[in-house]
Order: structure tokens, then sequence, then C-alpha cells
């Protein structure tokens, strides 16, 4: 189909004060004034009038977990002000929900007055003996019911189990992987629709979706692939990621499910928020814990090494500044037994990256390893107040997330939200990154929302992400109509603009009523 869109502002390097913009067989097909849009209106299947509406390339999210998501949008939001508003929450919703499992999510226990999670038997009176799975808002522990103990067994006794049932590290692997026996696979398919979506409707055409066995099942792969061809490819691009170290068995199923690289949730440590990120210096609210190393050194080189060979993307999970440490120094190793070059071309990546030691910033880039970070999370937790200085002091809560500091020294740096974590909400990313909480890390808007577009795509390896002749058609009109053509994408005031109408690959996959008028 030939589609013109028209009498609007389209954000592109090929055209700075372009009107128009023609799409043909998934790609860009011309980008230019009204002079063109009139010989090209002849031939067009459709029209659709702009009215002055922004047109910008559709957003990357760098870093999602689809099935998660969607099961968190039908379960009960946690994230109240205290803990008995969270109980009295999860309360109504036991008294209405008929599903295998109750699931909640989003309790943040340092925001409240009690600054404690909840215990298992106020989850049992609040859930009515109900089997219950209540994620922490950072997904790397959870508080469960008695019932959902006794479903699961095995949990007992294993490493992070605890007796008041707040589960970290093994025991809150364990009990995800107990979700995907609890839960049907069409509960499962559902999700990942009902994710697809919504990232859509939030002017994202293309997610990074980050698999790994204790996150999700293979088969959502292929339960993907079937929401693909049911929906004619008009849901956002999904890129594969299967975080599992390399061997010829997870080799073999990165290969049968598409996935690009071994890398995203490989976790070389877990979170702040859970105090289970490995820290070089105790948590400053527990000083009995530096969290939790879960790769060595020779474990990450191994990995970098065999994912190079194979001409795949490599990666990890890093948070703490100590797996930070542990990280860099496999990846050194990986290039003095490889040579740089051949590290370079493999276009390996790290998530989140949130305590790296600053002077580490030029190895990553001349290494060619890309940094995909979520720019919410400082909004979140940054500052003098809030989670990372209450776990880490204020000293080294002003080093988090040093976007500034990884893009001066050349790092590619890919945004993304790390959903159910925190939402699909890329502008509010870009407006996060724009404001970061320690100023020193601030980056302008043009450099946050490339991270937000060309920095997903790069990440993956692909071309697109701006709008030019032959690039992908995967786009955005936004409800809102700029006062000026000179760099309308960055206006960053309240409201932030919403999504009229997405394309991705030339196909709708959101659209407003009257969209297409």
């Amino acid at each position: 189909m030939r589609m013109l869109l028209r009498g609007g502002q389209v954000l592109s390097p090929a055209h700075p004060r372009a009107t128009a913009l023609g799409v043909e067989e998934g790609q860009v097909a011309f980008v230019g004034d009204e002079t063109e849009a009139e010989g090209w209106a002849t031939y067009a299947d459709l029209v659709v009038d702009l009215a002055g509406r922004l047109v910008t390339p559709a957003f990357v999210d760098a870093h999602v977990h689809l099935a998660q998501t969607g099961l968190s949008a039908a379960s009960v939001d946690l994230g109240t002000p205290t803990l008995v508003a969270a109980l009295d929450a999860l309360a109504a919703h036991a008294r209405q929900d008929h599903h295998a499992v109750l699931l909640g999510h989003g309790w943040d226990e340092s925001q409240w007055p009690e600054r404690r999670p909840f215990t298992r038997a106020e989850v049992d009176r609040a859930t009515g003996g109900k089997p219950a799975y209540l994620a922490r808002i950072d997904a790397h522990s959870a508080v469960v019911s008695s019932a959902f103990l006794d479903a699961v067994p095995r949990l007992a006794g294993i490493q992070g189990y605890a007796e008041e049932g707040w589960l970290t590290r093994t025991a809150h692997d364990t009990a995800r992987q107990a979700l995907f026996e609890l839960l049907p696979g069409s509960t499962r398919a559902d999700a990942l629709l009902r994710a697809l979506r919504e990232a859509a409707a939030q002017g994202i055409g293309q997610v990074h979706e980050m698999g790994a066995p204790h996150l999700s099942p293979a088969d959502d792969f292929t339960r993907l692939d079937a929401l693909a061809l049911a929906h004619d490819g008009a849901l956002p691009q999904v890129v594969r990621y299967w975080g599992s170290a390399a061997t010829d068995e997870t080799f073999s199923i990165a290969r049968e499910h598409g996935c690009i690289g071994l890398a995203g949730d490989l976790c070389a440590d877990g979170a702040i928020g859970s105090r289970t990120s490995a820290l070089r210096a105790p948590y400053t609210d527990e000083p009995d814990t530096s969290g939790a190393l879960y790769l060595d050194h020779d474990t990450v080189r191994d990995h970098v090494v065999a994912c190079t060979r194979a001409g795949v993307q490599g990666g990890f999970h890093v948070i703490g500044d100590r797996a930070a440490d542990t990280v860099v120094a496999g990846i050194a190793a990986a290039v003095e037994q490889l040579g740089v070059d051949a590290v370079r071309a493999a276009r390996h990546r790290l998530e989140h990256v949130e305590m790296l030691d600053h002077g580490d910033a030029g190895r990553l880039a001349a290494w060619g390893v890309t940094a995909s970070m979520q720019p919410a999370f400082d909004a979140l937790w940054g500052g003098d107040a809030a989670l990372y200085a209450q776990r880490l002091g204020r000293e080294r809560a002003g080093r988090m997330n040093a976007v500034g500091t990884l893009l001066g020294a050349g790092v590619r740096v890919a945004f993304g939200s790390d959903t159910p974590v925190t939402p699909f909400a890329p502008w509010a990313a870009v407006r996060a990154a724009v404001h970061h909480q320690t100023p020193a890390q601030r980056i302008d808007p043009a450099a946050a929302f490339a991270a937000h577009t060309c920095g997903g795509w790069e990440a993956a390896g692909l071309s697109g992400g701006d709008l030019r002749p032959g690039a992908p058609a995967s786009l955005v009109v936004w409800d809102v109509t700029p006062q000026s053509p000179e760099a309308p994408a960055l206006d960053l005031g309240s409201p932030l603009p919403t999504a009229h109408l997405t394309l991705v690959h030339g196909r709708i996959a959101h659209e407003e009523t009257g969209a297409l008028r």
C-alpha cells in the first residue's frame, strides 16, 4: 500500500522543513514538502491529513520483558503510599480475581513509612489463603503467600528463601520459573499481545525482548511468532535475546527462536532495591551485606569469547560497581585473547550499567560495547533522598546512571524501560535523561531522542531509526502541533506528546479514532 502523510511537521535529517512523507512497501519512499506531496497524492492508496501534527521515527525500547509486562497490566498495582494501603488493594483484588495465582507488582518498601515489605502472614490474610506472587518494583525479589509455597515446595531452604515469605536470589528465580508451570500458555500469549499493543500505543515500533531461563520459557518466542502471523506483522518489531551462558545448547535455543544474541538478562548481579547488586562496599542501610555476584571473571571472559567466535552478541545485566568491575575485567581478558577488532565486530552489550567506574567508559567505547540504559531509573530512584541515596549514601548515589559520561566517551547508548519495572513511556525517558538528577550527567534533548530511536537499532546491529528515503517506515504521528518546525521533537513540556498513529514497517500498529481520515 502506498500511503501519503501530508500537512504536518516531519522530523527528518533528509529534509529539515519537511511537511510530508510517503510510505511504500514498508519503507519511507520520500520526505519533502507539499509540492512533492501533490505529485505523490495521485498515486497514493491512502492520504492522511496530518493537520499540523508532528511525525517522528518510532521509539525503540531496548530492554523489555513482554510477558511480565502484560501479566502486570492484569494484576494488582501495589505501588501505594503505605504498606497498609497495598494490603487493602491486594485484598480487594483477591475478592474478584479467579486466576490460578494472584499476581501483584510494583511495591517498594523504601517509599513506605513502615520501611519493610509484607510478611507472609499479612499476605495470607489479605488473599484469603490463595496462592499469590507479589513482585517488588525492581522484579528481583518477591513476597509469596503460604499457598504459593505449598504449590512450590522446592522453594523451602534454597538460597534466598526466607520464612516470612520474601524471596531473593535463587529462591526468587525458582518462584518465577514456577509461574511458567502454574499459568497456562494461553495466559502468557494474551499477556504478550497486551504488552505489544501498549508499546505501539506509546509510539514504540521496536522492542528488545530480554528472554532468559529464569524469566520466561523459550516457548514465549514461539508465541510471539504466532502473534506476528495472526496480526500480519502489525505489531512492534521484536528483537530477541536469550540471557544464558554460552553452550552448544544455548546457541541452539537462540538459533531455533531467532535470537540475535546470548545477552540481556544474563545476570552478573541483582538490583539495588533488593540489595542483591554486587557492591565493592556494603549497603549503607544494611551494612552486613554487599550484595551478590552471580558471575566470575572467567565466566564473563569465556562467554564473551564464545559469542565473539560464533558471531553473535553477548552481554550481561550489570548494576553494582563490583559486578561492573568483574564484567569489564572479563571483557578485557576476551579482548586480550581475541583482539579488539574481533570483539568490536560482535557488538556486545551491557544492560543497566548503573554503577560503572567512570574511568572504564572509554574502554567500553574502544571495545564497541553498547550500554542499554533506563533513564526512568534516575527519575524514580535518584536524588538526595530516594532509594539510591538510602541504599548507597549520597556519594555513591550521585555517580549512578552516568549516561552523560558514557556518551561523552563515545559509548553507543540505547534507552529502554525494563518494563514492567518502569512502564513504556519513551518521552518521559527522554525528559528524564535531559533533566538527570545529577547535573553533570544531563544530556541534550537531541542526544536523548537519538538514544531512544537510532540507539536501539544500532544496538541490535540493524539499520533504521530515522526518516529518510529507503529507511524502514516505522514512525509515529504525535497528537501535537509544534509552533515551529525548528527541532519540533525536542519540545519536552507538559503534557508530553501522545501517539495518534503508529506505523511499523508501513503497517498500522496503533491508531486513535479519526487518525486515518
